[in-house]
C-alpha cells in the first residue's frame, strides 16, 4: 500500500495544472471577467450558470449549491474517486513523478491490519450467537422484540465468555499480541493478554464505506464488573466522537430523504430501522459532538428552499433534557433544521416497538416538535407563569433563546411564541431580545482596568455556534462585504486597522469564526492567504464552504484600480462603525463611572470620547 503523498507534490501539481483546463473537460465555460470561467454546475441542476472557476485563486465554487474547492476536491466528486486516485490522475496527466513521505506506509499497513482482525472478529462474533452459551445473549434480544433476521442484518454477535476465546483465534490467523492490543480487541495482563469483550451481546460498528471500525457489547451476567454497555477504545481506525452506529445503513436514505434520526442506542437504531425509520443512527457510548454534526452535515444538503431535518429522540429525565440543551447548542451547526420527538410515557424507541408496535415509533417520529421551541418552553417552565413576577422571569430567560437566532423572520415567530405563553406585550419582547443582541455584541469588547478602545493585540471571541448568515440582513450584509476585501485585497487593509475593526465588528458567529482564522493568517502574511485560510478551516467543512463563497465572490468593479476604491470604501465604512461601538462601549462605561461616583475615571473617558470624535469627524472628512 502506498504512503501518504508529499503536500509539497500536491502544491506542485495545482501550480502546474490550470484549473480551468480540467474542469473545461466536462463543463464547458465562458469567461466571466476578472480572470473567471462560469458555466453551468455538474454537481446540480440549473438553467443559469452559478458555478464559477478562478485560475489565479485555483477553486471552484457553485453559488447555487455550494459546492467548491480545488482540481483535487472537483475530481473527487464528478469522478467518485478518492484523494489518492485525484492525485494520480492529475500527475500522470503531465507525466508528474510523486513522492511518499517516509512512515506513511507503516501507518497504512497498521490501519490495514487493524481493519482485517475487525472483519475477522465480527465474523467469529456472529458465527458464536448460535452457541448454546450464548442463549442468554439471544433471550435477551428475542424479548426486546428481536428476531434472527434482525440479528443478521445488524451482524449481531456474542463474545464467549473465556479469557482468550477470540485472540486465540485470530493468532491462529497470524495476529500478534501488539496487533490484537492496537486494534483494541485485546488488554494485557501479568499472564499475557486476554479477550476484551467477554460473556456479552456485541455490535460491530461500521463506517460510511461498511468497513468495521470498532465494537459495542452489553452486559449479560450479574458478574460481570464492567459497565453495561462496553465500547471499543480508541484505534487507528475508531475515534468515537466521529462514528456513527448505523451510519452504514442509513447513510443512503438520509442522503436521499435529507432526514435523520438521532437516537440513543444500538438497539434504538435497530428499532427504527425495523419500524421504517431507515434514517435512524445513535453515537456510540459518548456525547454527541460537533465531530458527528461534520459527518452528517456531509450527507445533508443545505439548499433553504427544502431544508434538511436531524431529529433528535432524548429520554424525558433530566438527563435527556440537559442532553437536548447541549444538542440546542449545537444546532445552528447544522445544515439542517433541527427537531425533538419524546416517546410517549417515556419509551425510547426499542420498549415503544416492543411495546406497541412498529406504528407507535413512525408515530413518534413524525410528532416531532423543533428544537428552538423546546428550548424555549424549557427556559421558562421553571416559573410560574400564573404570577405576574414569574411571567417578566420567564420572558427575560426565553429572551436570552431568542437573541441567538440570526433570521429576523424566525425570531419574530418565536417572539410571537413567547409573548403568548407568557401573556407580556409583543413589542416588549422584541425590545428584550434586542437588547439581549447588543449585550453579546458588547461582551466582544474586553473589560480592561481603565476603560479604552481595543488595542493592538486582539483576542477576538468565537462563538459557539455558526448559524447560517442571512444576508437581506444590512449588517450581515456590511460584515460579508469586509470579509470579501480582506480575503480577496488583504494588501489594503493595514494590520493595525484590521486588528481594531476584527475585534468587535462581527456579530454573526459564522463570520467571528472566519475573521479569527483570516486574521491570523493576515498577519503572517498576505501571500496564499486563501489557501492558508482553506487549509485551516479544513476540519471544519461548513464554515470552510461559506469561506470559498468569500474568496470567490467577485467584488462589484470591472477593473483593479476600480476594486481598490470599493475596497478602501468598505474598509472606511467599517472603521467608522467600529468607532461608533468603540463610543458606545465608553458611554456605557462612563454611565457606570457616573453612578459609583468615581470621578478620575468619568473624566478619562471623557478625554478617550473627544479623541473618537475628532478621529471619525476626520473619517468622513476625507470620504466626502
Amino acid at each position: 500500500m502506498a504512503g501518504r503523498i508529499k503536500d509539497s507534490d500536491k502544491e506542485e501539481l495545482k501550480s502546474r495544472i490550470n484549473i480551468a483546463d480540467v474542469i473545461g473537460e466536462y463543463v464547458k465555460l465562458k469567461p466571466a471577467g476578472g480572470g473567471s470561467f462560469k458555466g453551468l454546475c455538474p454537481f446540480h441542476g440549473e438553467k443559469s450558470p452559478s458555478f464559477q472557476v478562478t485560475p489565479s485563486k485555483q477553486m471552484f465554487y457553485c453559488f447555487g449549491c455550494q459546492t467548491g474547492g480545488d482540481v483535487f476536491k472537483f475530481l473527487e466528486l464528478h469522478e467518485k474517486m478518492a484523494f489518492p486516485e485525484a492525485v494520480d490522475m492529475l500527475a500522470a496527466r503531465i507525466g508528474y513523478q510523486l513522492s511518499y513521505e517516509e512512515g506513511a506506509s507503516r501507518e497504512n499497513g497498521e490501519r490495514a491490519r487493524v481493519l482485517e482482525a475487525n472483519t475477522l472478529t465480527a465474523e467469529f462474533f456472529r458465527l458464536a450467537l448460535s452457541s448454546a452459551e450464548a442463549e442468554p445473549g439471544r433471550k435477551l434480544m428475542s424479548d426486546r422484540g428481536f428476531d434472527a433476521a434482525a440479528l443478521e442484518l445488524f451482524g449481531v454477535g456474542w463474545a464467549p465468555k473465556g479469557w482468550n476465546n477470540l485472540t486465540d483465534h485470530l493468532k491462529g490467523k497470524g495476529f500478534t499480541d501488539q496487533e490484537l492490543i492496537t486494534a483494541g480487541l485485546a488488554s494485557s495482563g501479568d499472564r499475557g493478554i486476554f479477550d476484551k469483550f467477554r460473556g456479552r451481546v456485541v455490535w460491530p460498528i461500521r463506517d460510511t464505506t461498511n468497513q468495521v471500525v470498532g465494537f459495542g457489547a452489553r452486559k449479560i451476567f450479574e458478574d460481570d464488573k464492567g459497565p453495561k454497555y462496553l465500547n471499543s477504545a480508541e484505534t487507528p481506525v475508531y475515534h468515537k466522537s466521529k462514528v456513527l452506529y448505523g451510519l452504514d445503513l442509513a447513510k443512503k436514505d438520509i442522503s436521499r430523504s435529507q432526514r435523520v434520526v438521532v437516537v440513543e442506542g444500538y438497539t434504538d437504531v435497530m428499532a427504527c430501522h425495523l419500524a421504517g425509520v431507515t434514517t435512524a443512527v445513535a453515537t456510540c457510548g459518548t456525547a454527541f459532538s460537533e465531530d458527528h454534526i461534520q459527518v452528517l452535515n456531509r450527507l445533508l444538503g443545505n439548499d433553504p428552499a427544502n431544508p434538511a431535518e436531524v431529529i433528535f429522540n432524548f429520554d424525558p429525565d433530566e438527563a435527556g433534557q440537559k442532553a437536548a440543551m447541549k444538542a440546542f447548542g449545537n444546532s445552528s451547526k447544522f445544515n439542517a433544521q433541527t427537531f425533538v420527538a419524546i416517546g410517549p410515557d417515556g419509551l425510547d424507541p426499542s420498549d415503544l416497538r416492543q411495546q406497541r408496535g412498529d406504528e407507535a415509533v413512525l408515530q413518534m417520529i413524525e410528532a416531532k416538535r423543533p428544537l428552538l421551541e423546546f428550548a424555549v418552553d424549557r427556559s421558562v417552565m421553571k416559573f410560574d407563569l400564573n404570577s405576574r413576577e414569574g411571567q417578566v422571569s420567564a420572558t427575560r430567560a426565553g429572551a436570552v433563546i431568542l437573541a441567538g437566532i440570526a433570521d429576523p423572520i424566525q425570531r419574530s415567530v418565536y417572539e410571537k411564541y413567547l409573548s403568548e405563553i407568557t401573556s407580556v406585550d409583543r413589542a416588549a419582547i422584541s425590545s428584550l431580545v434586542n437588547e439581549e443582541v447588543k449585550k453579546t455584541r458588547n461582551s466582544r469588547v474586553s473589560n480592561l482596568a481603565i476603560p479604552t478602545p481595543p488595542v493592538d493585540e486582539p483576542e477576538p471571541d468565537v462563538a459557539v455556534g455558526f448559524e447560517p448568515v442571512d444576508l437581506r440582513d444590512p449588517t450581515n450584509r456590511r460584515e460579508r462585504w469586509l470579509l470579501e476585501v480582506a480575503t480577496q485585497l488583504p494588501e489594503l487593509l493595514d494590520a493595525v486597522t484590521r486588528n481594531r475593526i476584527f475585534r468587535i465588528y462581527f456579530s454573526a458567529s459564522r463570520h467571528v469564526a472566519i475573521a479569527k482564522v483570516i486574521q491570523e493568517e493576515s498577519a503572517n502574511a498576505s501571500e496564499k492567504l486563501i489557501d492558508r485560510v482553506v487549509e485551516r478551516l479544513a476540519d471544519q467543512p461548513d464554515l470552510q464552504q461559506t469561506f470559498r463563497e468569500i474568496a470567490m465572490q467577485q467584488l462589484p468593479a470591472g477593473d483593479d484600480e476600480g476594486r481598490a476604491i470599493y475596497a478602501r470604501g468598505v474598509i472606511g465604512s467599517a472603521l467608522e462603525q467600529t468607532i461608533e461601538l468603540e463610543k458606545n462601549y465608553l458611554l456605557a462605561a462612563r454611565n457606570r463611572a457616573d453612578a459609583s461616583g468615581d470621578a478620575e475615571t468619568t473624566a478619562q473617558i471623557a478625554l478617550k470620547l473627544m479623541d473618537l470624535d475628532r478621529e471619525l469627524m476626520l473619517i468622513k472628512s476625507r470620504r466626502a
